[in-house]
């Protein structure tokens, strides 16, 4: 296991890497506009001949992993936030990216799992065929759907939340405090509704496959109910392929997010990223792939190690 494990993060550096390379490559061929005043053109293009920005593309890539191994400079921001460190840039931006996710993630899990078992435990019954089919309308329409679909009842008809989340000024400088986290409602909600659709369908049919095994019935016979029989034993078989799914909907969220935060305003790592692009503020960009595929790959990696800690005769990578 632990061979697997060390194998598996070289990999996932090489993977990283080979991102980062294709990425750097690709952005740095498109050009750079300079703004329209002369002094400024002129500190922003003593600057990028400093920083090595004019040199061939294989120097600059090298110049630029120096740095970052080096001394943890992804570069600077020129049109998002003036001559800031792009590290700086994107790390102010996570803490609102990462509650928005972290509450809609704590909101579909549970909900996902209780109707999925829910769904199960009722087979073929009519509460199961209701929930089988609003998941199948939920899973298909995209999140941002429900972006606007949440704004136009939650906001236009009843009022009840406001259209986008609260500025820190107006949330007494707290991401923490009742005002933002009440307006961080209608985007968690967007966010919540397919994934919630996602997981109840996965647990639902892992858990009916489980449910009609040889050793359920032995647990019928001793006077379990079938709730209880789900609970206590077929849920942990079935939660082998489920928890990976569970890390791999935190991921999708985290991507998905990119629009919801657009819709809603957040001042999010999403935001920053579509931001970026428009601007052409290429290391903020950078500093954004590289953020987004490092979390992607180190949560392969926890789905894989999951499947041996849920079930200890998994053992990954071992040798028949």
């Amino acid at each position: 296991m632990a061979k697997y494990i060390i194998k598996r993060i070289l990999l996932m550096f090489l993977i990283l890497f080979a991102v980062t390379t294709i990425c750097f490559m690709l952005i740095r061929i498109l050009p750079r506009e300079l703004p329209t005043d002369r002094n400024l053109q002129a500190v922003i293009t003593a600057r990028w001949e400093a920083l090595g920005y004019n040199e061939p593309l294989l120097v600059q890539y090298g110049i630029y992993l120096k740095n970052i191994l080096t001394k943890w400079d992804f570069g600077t921001s020129w049109y998002i936030a003036f001559r800031r460190p792009a590290w700086d840039v994107l790390a102010e931006r996570l803490l609102p990216t990462i509650l928005v996710n972290f509450y809609s993630f704590a909101v579909s899990v549970p909900l996902g799992l209780a109707f999925g078992i829910y769904a199960a435990v009722r087979k073929n019954k009519w509460q199961d065929q209701l929930i089988s089919t609003a998941t199948m309308v939920f899973v298909s329409v995209p999140s941002y759907v429900y972006g606007f679909l949440v704004q136009y009842f939650l906001y236009f008809r009843l009022d009840l939340f406001p259209l986008t989340v609260s500025s820190l000024a107006d949330a007494g400088n707290s991401w923490f405090s009742w005002t933002m986290f009440r307006s961080m409602i209608p985007p968690v909600i967007a966010l919540s509704f397919t994934q919630v659709a996602g997981l109840c369908r996965f647990t639902r049919a892992e858990l009916t496959e489980t449910l009609t095994s040889d050793y359920m019935l032995l647990a019928r016979a001793k006077g379990l109910t079938r709730m209880q029989a789900a609970v206590r034993h077929a849920l942990r078989n079935a939660m082998v392929p489920v928890l990976p799914m569970i890390i791999s909907t935190f991921i999708s969220i985290l991507s998905g997010s990119m629009i919801i935060e657009r819709i809603f305003a957040i001042p999010g790592v999403g935001q920053l990223y579509i931001k970026s692009i428009n601007l052409l503020d290429y290391d903020v960009f950078m500093a954004d792939t590289v953020f987004y595929t490092f979390v992607s790959l180190l949560a392969g990696i926890a789905v894989d190690i999951s499947y041996g800690l849920i079930d200890p005769r998994i053992r990954m990578g071992k040798k028949k």
